[in-house]
């Protein structure tokens, strides 16, 4: 959403090529996902971790086959079916909202599912050449290579259109919550993190 930011603000002041419409259209998706994400947070206070985390990876992955199946066709330099576009961004938005919501709460260190500003400085600022301990540099550079290697492999699955990197990062979502899931809470980084604990 940083980007759309950014991207909204040169539409603004006039920069070609940019729609100040679907930027719009993925920033209040986005913030609807978030408030929902919450909602869902609060709502599942009581649940085991587990469950709430199962629940968010299903309606994240529910969301994205659901933009998956509306993009199937879909062209996206051409200037048809714009309502199918807007469907595919909203889905698409709802689901990062929802997303960043369950994962805020979490609240594990270093592993932010959509800024890696911070993770890098922390890299660097907390390295032995800074006069640091390099604490938790594995994860950090892990998520730092992870992110990268995912935007590497989503763009060469766009060569067979939208819907397959959709559906994957579906099944990635399933896939990762099922196995965060099953880490004991005692070993769950997330633990004296200042959040409410799940159980």
């Amino acid at each position: 959403m940083t980007g759309n930011v950014v991207l909204l603000g040169f539409a603004v002041a006039g920069a070609p090529g940019l729609s100040i419409a679907r930027s719009l259209t993925s920033l209040v998706a986005f913030l609807v996902g978030a408030a929902l994400g919450g909602r869902l947070g609060v709502a599942m206070a009581l649940a085991s971790r587990r469950r709430w985390l199962l629940t968010a990876a299903w309606a994240e992955a529910l969301l994205l086959v659901a933009a998956a199946i509306a993009s199937i066709g879909l062209e996206l330099g051409s200037a048809t079916s714009p309502s199918r576009l807007y469907i595919v961004i909203v889905l698409t938005a709802l689901a990062m909202g929802l997303r960043n919501a369950t994962v805020r709460r979490l609240a594990v260190p270093d592993l932010t599912t959509t800024v890696l500003t911070l993770t890098l400085t922390a890299v660097a600022a907390d390295s032995s050449v800074a006069g640091g301990d390099n604490p938790r540099m594995g994860r950090r550079v892990a998520s730092v290579l992870l992110m990268f290697a995912g935007a590497a492999v989503g763009t060469l699955l766009l060569r067979w259109g939208l819907a397959l990197p959709l559906v994957v990062s579906a099944i990635g979502v399933l896939a990762a919550t099922v196995a965060y899931g099953d880490v004991p809470t005692s070993r769950n980084p997330s633990a004296g993190s200042g959040q409410t604990p799940l159980k």
